[in-house]
């Protein structure tokens, strides 16, 4: 069982996928991890997250790596710590919905690849988007924990996340994460949510959030003295920002309470020394933005997650238009209501912030319309918590059809045909990568020696 003791906090490391996804946009090489690898196993971390989120796609886009080789080597390092990666449901690693069969052979891939926890999420919190991932990964054998988006608005009451909690647990959930992607939840609310939902359901809640908007560290305080079991956390030169809560600082306030953790304090320490040089070495890569280790309130406003965050400024300044990020970010929020009200997370903040460049640029709104947005419009990515802007929707798609079933069950099975398009040669994960993402994967596995 994944939380096996009923007083000991258990804690999920995340310094090798969330912090830099969230710091510098996952830049972190596999040579960088490794080094490191079997000392994080000696800590004492209930899971380290090292996997899933936008990993995969930078690996081949950015960094010329092999996101499956990178789990295998990571597999290969950590012979007692359960390796977790996150999961986005029906959308899996992309963007979009995927065939169940895709769903299906990604998450048996992935299992055999080293993954022992799969965080499955969905943007919308569209219960029917998860349904198939959870039953590929029941069938693999893997630890499910399924997460709450969470997020604030007048639909996202404390009777909306116990419903969704107890849809949760009958969907399979082995553990709930309250996922606080940019966050937004503050103390007394996190206080009540985990108190409410300790009395609602049997299984263990795990804390996700960032330090964007500077309570972090406090909401998991609060959240612990509610019943939390688990919290992630980052090693300190890559905690804080737009990251998680540092690891150290949340271990030692705790560590000697009734609800107390285990870690191995000489391999953080020796850890926390190597990431301190990478740090150096990211910074003087120009890698780390001063913007993201900044905390900003307003991001209690504009509700925007740190890896969103981080991401979008970038590519703002690539097209030299980081004197509108202010613009920008005013009219997230006003996006974000035109579509439901959605919480923002991958791929919903992607959308909702494209949507938002491009309405700052044009200067009028939806007069360029992404196709993302014209599907979150006609419901391929599932139902909101509030209905759409009408007349932003007619706007966008007119008097076209409404999707109103589960989105994937319109999907025809495409990993065999595909598999027989690539030719015998292709592996299954090789398959996979070029259905979830294919220029980066043809550019790619292009470069690789036959």
């Amino acid at each position: 069982m994944f939380f096996s003791e009923k007083n000991r906090i258990k804690f999920t490391e995340t310094i090798l996928r969330d912090a830099h996804q969230s710091l510098m946009a996952t830049r972190m090489k596999t040579a960088d991890m490794l080094p490191i690898a079997e000392v994080l196993d000696e800590v004492g971390y209930d899971s380290v997250e090292c996997w899933g989120g936008a990993t995969f796609d930078v690996c081949m886009r950015y960094l010329n790596e092999d996101p499956w080789e990178r789990l295998r080597l990571l597999r290969r390092k950590f012979k007692k710590t359960k390796l977790q990666m996150l999961l986005r449901g029906q959308n899996l690693l992309g963007y979009q919905h995927y065939s169940d069969d895709v769903v299906d052979m990604f998450i048996r891939k992935s299992v055999e690849n080293g993954i022992d926890i799969l965080r499955i999420f969905d943007a919308f919190n569209d219960v029917r988007n998860l349904e198939r991932a959870v039953y590929a990964a029941k069938k693999e054998g893997a630890h499910i924990q399924l997460a709450m988006a969470y997020t604030v608005g007048k639909p996202y009451t404390l009777k909306y996340w116990k419903k969704l909690a107890v849809d949760l647990e009958a969907l399979g959930a082995d553990s709930i994460c309250i996922k606080d992607m940019a966050g937004l939840l503050l103390p007394h609310e996190a206080y009540q949510l985990v108190k409410m939902l300790k009395k609602t359901v049997d299984v263990p809640i795990q804390l996700h959030s960032h330090c964007t908007s500077g309570v972090a560290p406090m909401t998991y305080l609060k959240a612990l003295e509610a019943g939390c079991d688990g919290i992630d956390t980052a090693l300190s030169p890559l905690a804080l920002g737009t990251s998680q809560p540092a690891t150290e600082v949340m271990y030692q306030t705790i560590k000697n309470e009734k609800k107390h953790a285990k870690l191995n304090e000489k391999a953080m320490n020796e850890a926390t020394e190597y990431f301190r040089d990478f740090r150096k070495r990211a910074e003087a890569e120009g890698l780390i933005d001063n913007r993201v280790m900044d905390v900003d309130t307003e991001t209690l406003r504009y509700q925007v997650p740190g890896g969103m965050l981080s991401n979008l400024y970038v590519q703002m300044k690539q097209q030299n238009m980081q004197n509108r990020f202010k613009e920008v970010m005013k009219e997230i929020p006003r996006v974000r209501e035109d579509l439901g009200e959605p919480p923002l997370v991958t791929p919903s903040s992607q959308i909702v912030g494209t949507q938002a460049v491009f309405n700052v640029m044009t200067g009028e709104r939806y007069k360029m319309v992404s196709k993302q947005t014209r599907a979150i419009l006609k419901g391929e990515y599932g139902r909101t918590a509030r209905p759409f802007n009408r007349s932003v929707q007619k706007k966008v798609i007119g008097n076209g059809d409404i999707v109103t079933c589960r989105p994937a069950d319109l999907l025809t099975p495409e990993f065999y045909e595909k598999k027989r398009e690539l030719g015998g040669m292709a592996s299954d994960e090789e398959v996979l990568a070029h259905i979830l993402f294919p220029q980066s994967a043809e550019t790619f596995y292009s470069r690789q020696p036959k």
